[in-house]
């Protein structure tokens, strides 16, 4: 689906589910990561999470763009368009629209797993470090004995 076809889709859902326009313009952003969509207040676009549509598929999007037309509407008619607000709730309720989106999945970042483990050569006290250090610089916290990476 391109920028084009979503615009059109938002345009139609605007129109049948709220019987107002939809006069800005709607896209996919690949770096939202922790959102299905947002509504932009300064451009008044919708922009939407495409993985989100490839993941859980047109009924997800749907809802997705439901929610964001809600934060449209109201902000454009001045009313409460914040999620916190009576105004955005009861809009969601009478459209149908959903509150939340379905999450998705990240994979863990490969780095986050690693550890680096060091031993004083004096006294054997271990230190857990996520990132390397270099052993040359720095000394044991005990005795000022020399590190080695285990």
């Amino acid at each position: 689906m391109t920028n084009n076809e979503l615009t059109e889709l938002i345009k139609e859902i605007s129109n049948s589910v709220f019987q107002k326009p939809f006069l800005h313009q709607g896209s996919f952003n690949a770096r939202l990561r922790t959102t299905g969509g947002r509504y932009l207040l300064r451009s008044h676009n919708i922009e939407i999470n495409p993985k989100s549509y490839e993941t859980f598929g047109f009924a997800e999007l749907e809802g997705i763009i439901k929610h964001e037309l809600c934060h449209y509407h109201l902000h454009i008619e001045g009313k409460g368009y914040k999620h916190r607000d009576a105004d955005f709730r009861e809009l969601l309720q009478q459209t149908g629209a959903p509150r939340f989106c379905s999450t998705i999945q990240r994979p863990k970042a490969a780095r986050s797993s690693k550890r680096y483990v060091y031993e004083c050569i004096s006294c054997n006290a271990n230190y857990v470090r996520k990132i390397r250090m270099n052993v040359e610089r720095y000394r044991c916290g005990r005795c000022s004995g020399k590190l080695s990476l285990k």
